[in-house]
């Protein structure tokens, strides 16, 4: 059974930061893409960042430059360090991978659909 739990989320004023953090047990994740996905309330899921095993790295427009991902594959966490954060960052965010190793294209890994695995997510709120 793999497990992905999230942690490190809260409330937040707005410039300020958070780091959170994603532990998978159940199974090894050394060379799977690990990737994290916010939902803010009434929209959609949408992608944030994801990390190859090498580590190589996405991140979504509205986060690049705030936000950066990074991975302990020896504890088998990845991270999501979230700086200068702003009111539309509240959402719910999660934590996903994959059963393949493969280390896709953008438009590929930023796909809800192309994770198996998906933890049960931690609110970020950030107030103005």
């Amino acid at each position: 059974q793999v497990q992905l739990v999230e942690s490190g989320g809260g409330l937040v004023q707005t410039g300020g930061s958070l780091t959170l953090s994603c532990a998978a047990s159940g199974r090894t994740f050394n060379k799977q893409p690990m990737a994290w996905f916010r939902q803010a309330p009434g929209k959609e899921r949408e992608f944030v960042a994801a990390i190859s095993w090498t580590p190589l790295t996405y991140y979504a427009d509205s986060v690049k430059g705030r936000f950066a991902i990074s991975r302990d594959n020896a504890k088998n966490t990845v991270y999501l360090r979230m700086a200068s954060l702003k009111p539309e960052d509240t959402a719910i965010y999660y934590c996903a991978t994959k059963k393949s190793e493969a280390w896709l294209t953008y438009y590929s890994t930023s796909r809800s659909g192309a994770y198996d695995y998906w933890g049960q997510g931690t609110q970020v709120a950030v107030s103005s």
